[in-house]
């Protein structure tokens, strides 16, 4: 299964010149409930959300949603190998649990420090 982070799902969405492959989308898709928060609320902000929300919705049915549970979010405000963001926290603590429940799991990201902490964590980088 291959974790998606904002940073893929976003470039999909908005076309940016750095975008998954197609072979992506045919994958068992998995991320936090969180990801369905920071697309929207980036898309709103650069006035998009009429203009690419039926394409949101349709990449949000497509993801397995991991819940925002307590053991997610104790497991985010524990150590992890490098300085990392509130919400990529959130993101690396959903993987990890998924790992814990013998899941195997591949991290697909665009942004550099968080396939930096994942990759200290032992996580295994889809490749994009």
């Amino acid at each position: 299964m291959i974790y998606l982070d904002t940073s893929v799902a976003l470039a999909h969405l908005l076309a940016e010149d750095r975008h998954p492959s197609d072979d992506l989308w045919a994958e068992v898709l998995v991320s936090s409930r969180l990801i369905e928060y920071e697309l929207w609320t980036r898309l709103n902000a650069r006035g998009l959300g009429p203009s690419h929300g039926d394409a949101l919705r349709e990449l949000l049915a497509r993801l397995a949603m991991l819940d925002l549970s307590p053991v997610v979010l104790a497991r985010a405000t524990e150590p992890f190998p490098v300085p990392v963001r509130t919400l990529d926290a959130v993101h690396l603590a959903s993987a990890d649990f998924l790992r814990a429940q013998k899941q195997t799991v591949e991290i697909a990201s665009y942004d550099a420090r968080f396939l930096v902490a994942a990759r200290k964590m032992g996580f295994v980088l889809a490749r994009l």
